[in-house]
């Protein structure tokens, strides 16, 4: 009876990444949007259709970052983004936009002989100029992304050594301004991290003491299969305490240890591993839909990952829940299995 069973829940998952049944956006109908970070590459072929059976939002994985977006003063390149919130409006899709100031990916021209003022000046026409093309199109930003470091403190970016820590609060005002509808998030990494993440608290603490237009707290959730499930409950709690939405913005789980077995090929121990984490996150996450108001994994499928060259360069993973074939892996059995 229980291999009968767990044929015909393989075979409703296999139908539903043909075009079929249910995806993923189906199973969490009563609890989040499930959300995926694409390139335009991605909307097109059996990607595109593996999209549209499986996800209901979409986050830009680069083209709307300053580099893509605004590479010179006083051009946009719209393009690549449009095709994006395109596909998005076509297919009923939600569109997460990702990410106005972080301290990469941001062209030279933008500090170039910047004082503190001429430098709020560019970021607020860039925040103006881009939430503004996009107003009504894309129902939330990140619009803050990492300004504190792994040990708890400002992270010594360009904008915090011109501007001071209210850079931040700066550019909440400038996105509100621009869009008053879209929800405002504050985005960053590695938040299991004891320091880190009580340095984010006294943050997000500060811009809501000053009553600051901040919507909502983005957690990476760029996590391995090392990561600890206790330390990541643990930290998404402490931010449940403001009674602002959170989100999952960049999920994935890699098979590795950062740095370590850089050529090494993704065993039978490491999926285990990697099942065992997806279950207990998403059972988190369930557990938590009061708070947790979208997941978003960071790149489609195996077949592309920005891990496959990060921090090990040429090193391919395989953190997602779609192998390169586009197939659903155990782990996806073990997410809508509830």
């Amino acid at each position: 009876m229980k291999l009968l069973r767990s044929n015909i829940i393989a075979l409703a998952i296999l139908l539903s990444v043909s075009g079929f049944g249910q995806g993923l956006k189906d199973y969490y109908k009563d609890y989040f949007p499930i959300g995926v970070a694409v390139t335009p590459q991605s909307l097109t072929g059996d990607e595109a259709e593996l999209i549209k059976s499986q996800f209901n939002s979409l986050t830009a994985e680069n083209v709307m970052k300053w580099e893509k977006i605004h590479p010179e003063e006083g051009r946009y390149d719209w393009e690549a983004a449009d095709k994006i919130v395109a596909f998005a409006q076509a297919n009923n899709l939600k569109v997460r936009g990702h990410c106005l100031v972080w301290h990469r990916q941001t062209p030279d021209w933008v500090f170039k002989d910047a004082t503190k003022e001429i430098l709020l000046q560019r970021m607020k026409e860039h925040i103006t100029a881009v939430v503004s093309h996009y107003k009504g199109k894309i129902y939330a930003w990140d619009v803050v992304n990492e300004a504190i470091d792994d040990d708890g403190n400002y992270r010594e970016s360009q904008w915090y050594k011109i501007i001071g820590k209210d850079y931040i609060a700066k550019a909440f005002e400038y996105a509100h301004e621009a869009d008053r509808d879209a929800i405002l998030f504050y985005n960053d990494y590695n938040m299991e991290s004891a320091p880190k993440r009580q340095g984010i608290n006294k943050l997000i603490q500060k811009l809501i003491s000053a009553s600051e237009p901040i919507g909502g707290i983005g957690i990476q959730g760029h996590w391995s299969i090392n990561s600890s499930i206790a330390d990541i409950e643990e930290a998404t709690s402490m931010f449940t305490q403001f009674h602002l939405p959170v989100q999952i913005t960049e999920l994935d789980v890699s098979v590795y240890h950062h740095k370590s077995d850089p050529q090494s090929n993704y065993t039978p121990e490491m999926e285990e591993r990697q099942i065992i984490l997806y279950k207990s996150l998403f059972e988190f996450f369930r557990s938590n839909k009061k708070y947790i108001t979208g997941v978003t994994f960071w790149n489609v499928s195996d077949r592309h990952s920005w891990l496959d060259n990060f921090p090990v360069k040429g090193r391919k993973n395989y953190p997602l829940l779609f192998d390169q074939q586009l197939k659903p892996k155990r782990a996806y059995f073990e997410v809508v299995k509830f």
